[in-house]
């Protein structure tokens, strides 16, 4: 039977996605413009929709069998803008049978003080994009308890990967290598942490719409085992084949940076992920799906061919 899903954001998250889903089904990627750089799939249809008009979300999604909300608004615009697009999807895809996905990451949990995160650990954010993405997901459980939408989240760490652009290892890492410019880490790049490719999410996204036991719960993506950031950058260097230059940098060259880059400004906020161990527990996902996730090694290489030939 012939499916139809509606992909919210047609970032690295909303074009890796489509890798995953039947090519008999029918896939529609949405975004403000309905345009996208990339080439798509044939079975691949671009929308251009404002998700906070909850109107015109119920008009698209009335007839959709999974909705996957990846969308997400500038990084220094979060506070403006986040909740009323979340607020959007959530109230047009009420209006429909579908299934909803939620992308989330692992702000909600605040600083850990290097604790490893499963799914049950407390939600402490006192920072305003943590407290944000509190707020989102509970409104996304709240509406499957009450019985309005199915509903399930994936939460992934920080992220890499073939798309992967704003992130602490995306174009500020990659990107920097490829021009042959100094790579700025964050924190203490020799504390582990747990990095999640972009397709294990996207994977993951698919199995949550795939399966009807997964819904109303929060679910980690699987992420190959904790490795410190200096060492990532040496399977970077290995793959890149040169020297990688790299600079660790703490709260005061961030916000020296932020002077000139708005995005490094927005990293300020969620440091601490970068000064203690950050470790994340995916036993629940991979134990009940089986699931194996990308080593760095092939991760790294696959995202290395991307930026070449960006």
């Amino acid at each position: 039977m012939r499916k139809k899903h509606i992909i919210f954001g047609a970032g690295a998250l909303g074009q890796s996605i489509i890798n995953f889903l039947p090519e008999k089904d029918e896939v529609i990627l949405v975004n403000r413009s309905g345009k996208i750089q990339n080439s798509l799939l044939q079975n691949v249809s671009m929308v251009a929709l404002d998700a906070t008009n909850s109107k015109e979300v119920s008009q698209l999604c009335y007839d959709a069998d999974v909705v996957y909300h990846c969308a997400v608004p500038p990084y220094h615009q979060w506070a403006s803008l986040f909740q009323s697009l979340t607020d959007g999807i959530l109230k047009g895809v009420s209006q429909s049978h579908a299934k909803l996905i939620y992308a989330d990451n692992l702000y909600m949990y605040g600083d850990t003080n290097g604790r490893e995160i499963n799914e049950c650990s407390p939600s402490l954010a006192t920072g305003k994009k943590g407290m944000i993405r509190m707020k989102m997901a509970d409104d996304v459980m709240q509406i499957h308890k009450d019985g309005v939408v199915k509903t399930a989240i994936a939460r992934a760490s920080n992220l890499y990967g073939p798309n992967v652009i704003n992130s602490v290892l995306g174009e500020v890492c990659f990107g920097a290598v490829l021009k042959n410019k100094t790579v700025n880490l964050f924190g203490n790049i020799d504390l582990p942490h747990s990095y999640t490719y972009i397709m294990d999410f996207a994977k993951v996204m698919v199995t949550l719409g795939e399966s009807e036991d997964a819904l109303g719960q929060v679910w980690h993506v699987p992420n190959a085992p904790a490795i410190t950031t200096r060492d990532f950058m040496c399977l970077v260097e290995k793959e890149f084949n040169k020297k990688v230059s790299i600079r660790a940098t703490n709260r005061s060259i961030l916000s020296l940076l932020g002077l000139f880059n708005p995005l490094m400004r927005e990293f300020k906020e969620m440091m601490y992920e970068f000064e203690k161990p950050y470790l994340v527990n995916h036993d629940k996902f991979q134990d009940y799906f089986d699931f194996k996730p990308t080593s760095f090694e092939q991760g790294i290489k696959e995202t290395v061919e991307w930026w070449k030939r960006k």
